[in-house]
C-alpha cells in the first residue's frame, strides 16, 4: 500500500524559513506528478506548489519567488523549500502524488498533513 510520509512542519517567526519533506513507499511502480496543497483554518484546500517527474514547475502567485519545490525521483521524495514565511502561511501543509502502483494502476495519494505555524 502506497503511503506519503511529510516531515519537516514547525513553528518560526515570519521571515524565516522552514523546509518540508514528503517520502512515497510502498508498492510504487512510478511516480508521476507529485505537490504541496495546505489549508488554513476555516479555508479550503488550496494548491502551492507541482513538480512533474520531468522537473517542471508551477507555483500558485502567493508563493512565488519565496518558495520552492523540488524532488529526488531515486528516493519518490519530493521538497518544499519555503523562505520569507509570512503569518499567512500558516496552514496544514499536504503532500499529494499520483502513482503508478506495481499492479499498474494510476492512482492519487495524500499525505496526513504536517502544521506549519507563522508567528508574527
Amino acid at each position: 500500500q502506497v503511503q506519503l510520509v511529510e516531515s519537516g512542519g514547525g513553528l518560526v517567526q515570519a521571515g524565516g524559513s522552514l523546509r518540508l519533506s514528503c517520502a512515497a513507499s510502498g508498492g510504487i511502480f512510478s511516480v508521476n506528478a507529485m505537490g504541496w496543497y495546505r489549508q488554513a483554518p476555516g479555508k479550503q484546500r488550496e494548491l502551492v506548489a507541482t513538480i512533474t517527474s520531468g522537473g517542471s514547475t508551477a507555483y500558485t502567485d502567493s508563493v512565488k519567488g519565496r518558495f520552492t519545490i523540488s524532488r529526488d525521483n531515486a528516493k519518490n521524495t519530493v521538497y518544499l523549500q519555503m523562505n520569507s514565511l509570512k503569518p499567512e502561511d500558516t496552514a496544514v501543509y499536504y503532500c499529494n502524488a499520483h502513482v503508478v502502483t506495481t499492479n499498474y494502476y494510476g492512482l492519487e495519494f495524500w499525505g496526513k498533513g504536517t502544521l506549519v505555524t507563522i508567528s508574527s
